[in-house]
């Protein structure tokens, strides 16, 4: 069948687990913890100390967590009303394939192989790598651990959709355990300091002046920290029921990490006080060095190093699917929209995402890819949410399940934030929003190239299957 874009959609990787389609072995659970998993990396660790970096205050940095915990909120409700509206393969992807045009979803997977999903990846493979060496003092050069973790993953998950998951969920479990570690004992180590520092004009407050456009600068780190939920929909041809499971899973999921994240910057405020919060560059390590000395330090590094493996499994997980979507709808490598007989997943596209980012991670070019990531997920994440005011107009009441309340305002609001979140990045970063743009635009060219190969391919058995 076809989504009216002239995009193809196969109903048997669609709608039923039979013969040549993806396997549906995912329940709620599953979506929780890839959810959750597709959300926290290294960033939590890292990122409040970014935050206070740029607010003076207590109040505002918690103020930029609840706003960062809120949007991702309305994220979880726009995308649980999306799955329930095209539970299909790919996710996001065929959520802007069918509400706008195929070029609009082309240029999402392109970015998302190119820059988005493939250099985050490298970039915490990486990070994993400076930390496994810390912890074990093993003189190996960080590229080749960081290309041996990739490579063990996407083994695994050519091993098929439930061996991948289960490899995330032990890791998410974990993340959550090195989280909650953190804030007990974070709690513990408070001590004398008392919790007046958390409010504005008491303990350790900074005299820069506060202003709305420093407020924005902190929303970066903090949609960064954040961002990731969406990776869940590109399962949701692989999860048995994903009108009711994925929304569940969205929501669930964004709310523990609302709580586990607003927990973290609580306690590391009062631990180390907005001054050395904003001084630090491992507040996780400062919080847990306070607790235990060096051994919690080495303790809280090994729960990063867990965390951005975590992180790594999940992207293996998700983000092929979306390239297997595109090949199905004839505008990749038709080798790429093939799945093992035996396994049931997308081996090329698996393989596809794992080669790429260990090139990304030898290269080098992690750090420069990560400086375009946020203009066009910021791009992408508005565009996600224009496409569900573009559904409730074709059909208000196809929905009976999780809908995203108080629409179109708090839509409106969510396309607003993250658009001009993008606008406000390639303001002050002109130079690497520009590249990010570049990127995006070069893919016109290609998706031309591809469209037109299709038109002209004649259908063949491996189109219809």
């Amino acid at each position: 069948m076809t989504n009216g874009n002239g995009g193809d959609v196969k109903s048997g990787d669609v709608k039923s687990g039979k013969g040549a389609g993806l396997a549906r072995r995912l329940g709620v659970f599953d979506a929780t913890m890839i959810v959750m998993g597709g959300i926290i990396g290294a960033g939590i660790f890292r990122n409040p100390a970014e935050v206070a970096r740029r607010v003076s205050e207590p109040s505002l940095m918690l103020g930029a967590w609840v706003a960062g915990g809120l949007i991702a909120l309305a994220g979880a409700f726009v995308y649980a009303e999306l799955a329930q509206r095209r539970p299909e393969v790919g996710g996001q992807y065929a959520y802007l394939r069918d509400a706008f045009h195929p070029l609009t979803a082309f240029l999402y997977g392109w970015t998302l192989l190119l820059v988005t999903q493939t250099g985050g990846m490298a970039a915490v493979a990486m990070t994993f790598a400076d930390y496994f060496r810390d912890l074990t003092g093993l003189g190996v050069e960080r590229s080749v651990i960081a290309v041996t973790t990739i490579g063990i993953l996407t083994v695994v998950n050519c091993f098929g959709v439930r061996s991948g998951s289960s490899v995330q969920n032990t890791f998410m479990v974990m993340k959550i355990a090195a989280i909650v570690m953190l804030v007990v004992l974070g709690w513990r180590a408070v001590g004398d300091m008392g919790v007046g520092v958390v409010f504005p004009g008491t303990g350790q407050v900074s005299t820069e002046p506060r202003t709305s456009g420093s407020f924005l600068s902190a929303m970066v780190p903090v949609l960064f920290a954040y961002g990731g939920w969406q990776t869940a929909s590109f399962v949701s041809g692989e999860m048995r029921n994903p009108e009711r499971d994925l929304p569940r899973g969205l929501l669930l999921g964004v709310l523990g990490v609302v709580i586990l994240y607003l927990a973290v910057n609580v306690v590391s405020i009062l631990v180390l006080g907005p001054t050395d919060l904003a001084a630090t560059e491992a507040p996780a390590s400062e919080v847990m060095r306070s607790a235990l000395g060096e051994n919690g330090a080495r303790l809280i590094g090994a729960g990063i190093a867990i965390s951005t493996v975590g992180f790594l499994s999940q992207g293996m997980l998700t983000a092929p699917r979306v390239y297997y979507a595109m090949a199905r709808d004839g505008v990749f490598f038709q080798r790429v929209g093939t799945l093992s007989q035996r396994t049931r997943v997308p081996v090329v596209a698996i393989i596809l995402q794992g080669v790429w980012a260990s090139v990304i991670a030898v290269v080098g070019l992690y750090s420069q890819v990560l400086n375009y990531v946020v203009a066009l997920d910021a791009v992408f994440f508005g565009l996600t949410g224009a496409a569900l005011l573009v559904f409730r107009r074709r059909d208000p009441t196809a929905v009976k399940g999780m809908r995203m309340p108080g629409h179109p305002v708090t839509t409106a609001v969510f396309v607003g934030a993250f658009w001009i979140l993008a606008a406000s990045t390639i303001v002050r970063f002109p130079r690497d929003a520009g590249m990010g743009v570049l990127i995006l635009l070069l893919g016109v060219p290609v998706y031309l190239y591809w469209n037109r190969a299709r038109s002209r391919r004649a259908p063949t058995s491996a189109d219809t299957t």
